[in-house]
């Protein structure tokens, strides 16, 4: 067997975790598709540039979010980037087509992320490029698991546990940006601004979810519910309502803020962020 390429995780920056030992409102927020991280030695497993390769990230969600986090708001943000991992799928979710050794006694998983290229390990860029040169080895991808995912998974789990301890529940706030042709792909006669997912009602109360939805509607912003997202990973894998851990996924609409093929920041960022922020400060503080 192959030995996989080695990668010296001690000297990247996985992830930040913010005001974990001074909780101060019973909210945790996530951030797990801004990373713009790569091993070095990732580059040389495809042919795709970085700006090839940002094409999913979750564009500014962690700068966008800073105020809160860099002041009180409990949280925890990945550095790595989605194309090297996706935090917010199930570690499961391998496509054993990608791999040249997926063991045989293994679980071969189907659905359709998977198929589409989204997997845990993405398969294909933004524009459905491949992203590998060469299938991949499973130990390798086995040590991005260990090193990047579960580590994002279980210190994100001991915010929220902190959070029950001190307030005897804690909403998990997973935030997101979202690609515009989704938006209008969805209706073509309205714009969507702000998607909040709730797994149709089960992950979290109408009440709590309605208190951020109106904050932003009455600053101006098209908000639906479940629409075109109802929640992914963090959201199922986190709600727990019988032990008062509720959960919710923000999706932004990317062309609010920035240019989707330059990445550029537009000219109503500022007001975006400080919005949202203000929207997220609001629910925060009436929980």
């Amino acid at each position: 067997m192959k030995k996989p390429q080695y990668i010296d995780y001690s000297s990247l920056n996985v992830f930040s975790v913010f005001n974990q030992t001074d909780i101060k409102y019973p909210i945790v927020l996530s951030v797990p598709h801004s990373g713009q991280t790569f091993p070095p030695a990732f580059f040389e497993m495809t042919n795709l540039s970085l700006q090839d390769l940002r094409a999913n990230e979750d564009l500014y969600v962690d700068d966008l979010l800073s105020p809160l986090l860099n002041n009180s708001m409990t949280g925890i943000v990945m550095h790595m980037a989605r194309a090297f991992i996706d935090i917010n799928r199930d570690q499961i979710e391998l496509d054993d087509h990608m791999f040249e050794d997926y063991p045989s006694d293994k679980i071969i998983f189907e659905n359709s992320r998977c198929r589409s290229g989204y997997g845990l390990i993405h398969r294909i860029a933004g524009d459905s490029r491949p992203i590998y040169k060469k299938p991949l080895l499973y130990a390798e991808v086995q040590e991005r698991i260990k090193n990047v995912y579960l580590n994002y998974h279980k210190n994100l789990k001991k915010l929220v546990d902190a959070s029950v301890k001190k307030f005897g529940f804690c909403l998990v706030l997973d935030c997101h940006s979202m690609p515009s042709k989704i938006c209008s792909i969805v209706d073509e006669n309205s714009k969507i601004d702000i998607c909040l997912g709730d797994l149709f009602l089960q992950s979290c109360p109408t009440e709590i979810s309605d208190i951020l939805k109106n904050s932003l509607i009455q600053k101006g912003y098209s908000v639906l519910k479940n629409i075109p997202y109802s929640g992914a990973y963090t959201t199922f894998h986190y709600c727990e309502p019988r032990q008062k851990i509720y959960t919710l996924q923000l999706e932004v609409n990317r062309a609010l803020y920035a240019d989707e093929k330059t990445f550029e920041k537009k000219a109503d960022y500022a007001r975006l962020q400080k919005d949202l922020c203000e929207s997220i400060s609001e629910l925060a503080k009436s929980l």
